[in-house]
Order: C-alpha cells, then structure tokens, then sequence
C-alpha cells in the first residue's frame, strides 16, 4: 500500500510539474520583446512613375 500511495504522489507531483513547465514556457513565449523589433536598413519607396 506505501509503494502505491507513494508512486501516485510521484506521478500526481511530475505531472503538475510538467503543466508548470509548459505554462511558464507559454508565458515566456508570449512576452513582448525587449527591444522594438525595428529594421537596420530601410528603403525609401520610389516615387509614382508618371
């Protein structure tokens, strides 16, 4: 009865884990940039041909 009880704590444990995991790298993921993601080079449009 002790291995069982103490094998289900284990698993209820690693998978609460994982959702934090997955949670934590969602939020991660989600955060906006630190920096503006503005270009080094831009280019000028050209006028309208006539």
């Amino acid at each position: 009865m002790r291995r069982t009880l103490a094998a289900a704590i284990t698993v209820v444990v690693a998978a609460a884990l994982a959702v934090a995991a997955a949670f934590g790298t969602v939020t991660l993921l989600n955060a906006p940039p630190e920096q503006p993601n503005t270009p080094l080079i831009s280019y000028d449009t050209a006028p309208p041909a006539r």
